[in-house]
């Protein structure tokens, strides 16, 4: 059995006093920030790990975790990675930890800043939200930055010095995999249309890293170019509105033959168009919301790309609790795996993002 690092390890590793480790273990008293990065080194070499129940009891108090997330049931996307956080939170209350939870109209940029700015203000210890209003999202991080407020986000990644760590799908590559998908599906012919659902594509990261990746994948290599067609559909709660829409554009562009949904809203698509003109299209959307499966099983749509909207939300918390209590350094970036979901495998992965 190989013997458990002590602390006396990691200080005689580092030169320093058995002190010094403990003040920067437990985050008190003062430290040269040169010291500390190389204790946090050596304590990584020697993969140690404090007593739990000791660092614990250090930190005596709650950990606050801000929570900013769109309205509940405004969209079953959202509800996902809220109800995950809230799962976590059960998982690690025994160290204190407590959300503080605030949601925002989803589609109202400046009420989005407005309830990010409310929850700074309380203070918190740490934030987690998605940022998907880009301008608002750096201006929400700029104002973390100067309160010195740790932020965890989620489903969309952004440049930004003060992200302590993203956790979400790689919006690009997922762009990369669709196209491949679709390019496959149709057997190199015809066109596809990307429809962005969404009311405020412009400043929506995600859906344009989306783009991105899809026009790449067409565009690297000429052999397999498609043209690519696109609309930004701001009313996609109207289905005639949709459908009206669709049969324009099969008229305008009879050789399209897959669609690109951006986000989760694929089933909105189905739901609005019918008929033999629309029959033949392979349909290509995002997430295990119960409309896309139902959908899905019924071959109307084609692939689903499962974005893990449970376990981002999960993780997020799962990140923080290890980062104020067990001191543990957080990657920058954390993907998570872009799961191919069809009718015949999709109750595995339900299963799964139902268990996280």
């Amino acid at each position: 059995m190989s013997k458990r690092v002590t602390i006396k390890d990691v200080a005689e590793q580092a030169g320093v006093s058995v002190g010094t480790v403990d003040r920067v273990i437990h985050n008190r008293g003062r430290v040269s920030q040169d010291v500390k990065e190389k204790i946090l080194q050596v304590m990584q070499e020697l993969d140690f790990e404090p007593n739990l129940i000791a660092s614990t009891l250090a930190f005596n108090r709650s950990i606050n975790i801000g929570v900013l997330m769109p309205t509940l049931h405004s969209d079953p996307y959202w509800d996902q990675p809220l109800l995950g956080m809230r799962r976590a939170q059960r998982a690690v209350k025994h160290y204190g930890v407590v959300l503080g939870e605030e949601t925002f109209d989803l589609f109202s940029p400046q009420d989005f800043q407005n309830k990010a700015t409310q929850i700074i203000a309380q203070k918190p210890d740490a934030l987690v939200f998605p940022p998907i209003f880009l301008k608002e999202s750096l201006d929400i991080l700029d104002l973390c930055a100067q309160e010195q407020i740790p932020t965890i986000l989620i489903n969309t990644d952004v440049e930004h010095p003060h992200v302590l760590s993203y956790i979400g799908q790689d919006s690009y590559q997922s762009g990369v995999l669709a196209g491949k998908l679709l390019h496959y599906a149709i057997h190199g012919t015809g066109a596809v249309l990307l429809l962005n659902l969404d009311k405020e594509t412009t400043n929506a990261k995600h859906l344009l890293d989306k783009e991105s990746g899809l026009r790449h994948y067409f565009d690297q290599n000429q052999a397999r170019a498609l043209p690519i067609v696109r609309r930004d559909v701001e009313e996609f709660d109207n289905p005639e509105y949709l459908r009206k829409l669709m049969q324009g554009l099969i008229q305008q562009y009879p050789n399209i033959k897959a669609v690109f949904v951006s986000n989760s809203r694929a089933y909105k698509l189905v739901e609005a168009i019918k008929g033999e003109a629309f029959a033949n299209l392979c349909i290509l959307g995002f997430d295990l919301l119960p409309s896309n499966l139902h959908f899905l099983h019924e071959g109307k749509i084609d692939f689903l790309i499962n974005q893990n909207a449970g376990y981002q939300g999960y993780s997020a918390i799962k990140n923080l609790t290890d980062y104020f209590i067990f001191k543990k350094q957080l990657p920058r970036v954390q993907h998570l795996p872009l799961d191919i979901v069809v009718a015949e495998n999709a109750a595995y992965y339900l299963k799964r993002e139902l268990g996280n």
